[in-house]
């Protein structure tokens, strides 16, 4: 069981589905949500402060991101992550891009990012989940 992964996704549907899901296979210990990206980078920047001060906070394993978002979408999450460069978090924390877009330049665009390390296509199911778990547990 992974420790703790991180939701980043507008649709409330989409968030409720993931948690279920995820509880059901008993794939984390926590869930952490946000419906943005902007809210995101907050909950990332709050990490980094606490990690100053303590060594044993821990970054989610994974981070599920939607690409297609208000106020700050994925794309623009990816490319402020790695602009500020989180101490020691890229060894942490993997990113598993979660959209509903069929577009395949958005598949290829997502190789740029070294910390995403998979495209899945929405809804998550718990078959995705079995397959995900036989990965990163």
């Amino acid at each position: 069981m992974i420790d703790s992964i991180f939701c980043v996704d507008d649709d409330p549907i989409t968030l409720m589905l993931f948690k279920k899901v995820i509880e059901r296979t008993e794939f984390s210990k926590e869930i952490h949500t946000a419906n943005n990206g902007e809210e995101a980078i907050q909950y990332f920047d709050e990490l980094a402060k606490k990690r100053k001060v303590n060594l044993n906070i821990s970054y989610p394993k994974l981070t599920f991101l939607d690409l297609n978002m208000p106020i700050m979408n994925g794309w623009e999450f990816l490319e402020i992550y790695a602009q500020k460069g989180y101490p020691n978090l890229f060894n942490e924390s993997k990113f598993i891009v979660l959209s509903s877009t069929i577009d395949p330049q958005d598949v290829n665009k997502t190789k740029i990012y070294s910390v995403v390390v998979d495209f899945l296509s929405k809804p998550i199911s718990i078959e995705m989940i079995k397959n995900l778990k036989e990965t990163y547990i």
